[in-house]
């Protein structure tokens, strides 16, 4: 309420940025009055179901959050603002999008949680989007002029009502990042691994009662994760991670899909496994113990921004020597062969999933976007794992161009860059069935070190 109060009384002129959650009906006029400077207008949690067209004169917008609100179609106004790339409307009751709703100017397009049964033609016109985010819909089926989406890098379509998988997704050039988890046709899509593995058998189930739960080290949109103490026996204990899941739909699925993912994908040298199952949960929530990461790791990278959209972010400082890199690539490219062998695409393949300490021992986590498919089909299974195969790329050019010598002028052989850079962009093709898999990766990498 403070910020709607400085905003009445003419204190926010000239406001790049602003912030207004607080029992909306209708927008503010005054919000109209920084139409020379706002660029990003958030009005989430409101009780919003529509938009004055005066938004159009908001010539510097570039992206708008109306998540939790009470709109059943997307604005068609919005599509007049000349700058607006980012829209996000989670969570509100859409079930139909007009075909001119949509600018072509649109980047990243946030309709997760809502009742959209179909998408409109134009969906195809959008050139320059990179993220789509859909989970949480009731879609029977995507319109297959998004084949002209060829800028399309992270697909999100987890939770739907899609009755087949759509194999045209396999031709643009640029996606890597793909959820589909939860739709009808991942029963007979996904082959027979699911919960066939022996480390599924063999996970130990552990009584609440044996957690002795302590500070909270994260919290993500499927749950959250604690330090706390397995007591294993009388006198023996471990320091273990538990994953406590919320139980709610996440912009990549659901949280029940996601366990199965890390169950399924057993037991690796540089995976985060799973080693137990909570019963006995007093809220009678699920729950996963996993190994406790001492504090010396830290992430790889950071979540993507407004600017960089698909791409993660690093700290100013952020910077790699030629060993460091090659032993991060080595144990990332044998944890995703591992996965894909098992017929899990981990789908969320960032260095923000990935933790690694001094030395570049590396573990990838988070399977809240990983989906099951059938490692025995002869077109998809492959085109499948190229496809994360780009988002490995990725993460290698990201590293490629924070590479520095350190301390020793002499530790960035320029032989090894340039093998790096030549395999960092066949993982980027164009052509999907040109990218190496992860075996071929592996044998490279072992090459070089």
């Amino acid at each position: 309420m403070e910020t709607l109060e400085l905003l009445r009384a003419g204190k926010l002129a000239g406001s790049q940025r602003l912030n207004l959650s607080c029992g909306l009906t209708e927008i503010p006029s005054e919000v109209f009055e920084l139409a020379e400077s706002l660029e990003i207008l958030d009005l989430s949690r409101n009780q919003l179901h529509s938009i004055p067209d005066e938004i159009a004169n908001l010539k510097k917008l570039r992206a708008i959050f109306l998540n939790n609100n009470q709109f059943e179609q997307v604005p068609e106004v919005l599509a007049q603002c000349p700058s607006l790339s980012i829209i996000s409307l989670r969570s509100n009751k859409i079930s139909h999008i007009n075909e001119a709703t949509l600018s072509p100017q649109l980047r990243w397009l946030i309709l997760t949680d809502n009742q959209l049964e179909a998408l409109p033609v134009s969906m195809g016109n959008l050139g320059k989007l990179q993220k789509l985010m859909l989970a949480g819909n009731q879609l029977r089926s995507l319109p297959e002029s998004m084949t002209n989406c060829h800028n399309l890098e992270l697909l999100r379509i987890a939770a739907n009502q899609l009755d087949t998988f759509p194999e045209w997704l396999l031709s643009l050039p640029r996606l890597s990042w793909l959820a589909y988890s939860g739709n009808p046709f991942c029963d007979t899509f996904q082959g027979r691994q699911v919960g066939s593995s022996s480390d599924a058998s063999s996970l130990s189930l552990v009584p609440w009662t044996h957690l002795d739960v302590g500070e909270v080290l994260g919290q993500g949109a499927s749950g959250i994760i604690s330090k706390a103490t397995w007591k294993t026996a009388p006198e023996a204990a471990q320091d273990v991670a538990v994953k406590v899941f919320k139980g709610s739909l996440t912009s990549d699925g659901f949280p029940a899909d996601e366990m199965q993912a890390c169950i399924t994908a057993g037991s690796h040298d540089h995976l985060i496994s799973t080693i137990g199952k909570i019963t006995d949960h007093p809220e009678q929530k699920e729950g996963l113990l996993f190994p406790f990461i001492p504090p010396s790791y830290e992430k790889l990278g950071y979540p993507p921004n407004l600017d960089t959209c698909t791409r993660d972010t690093y700290l100013p400082d952020a910077a790699f020597i030629i060993p460091t890199i090659l032993k991060i690539v080595k144990s990332i490219s044998a944890a995703a062969n591992h996965l894909h062998e098992k017929g899990i695409m981990h789908g969320d393949l960032y260095p923000h999933n990935i933790l690694f300490d001094a030395e570049g021992t590396s573990y990838l986590g988070d399977f809240g976007a990983a989906s099951f498919y059938d490692r025995t089909h002869k077109t998809i299974a492959p085109a499948l794992e190229r496809m994360e195969v780009r988002a490995f790329g990725c993460m290698l050019e990201d590293l490629l161009d924070r590479c520095t010598s350190g301390s020793d002028p002499d530790a960035v052989s320029e032989g090894t860059v340039n093998q790096l850079r030549q395999m960092q962009q066949r993982c980027m093709g164009m052509v999907l069935g040109d990218r190496p898999l992860f075996t071929e990766l592996s044998a490279e990498i072992d090459a070089l070190l």
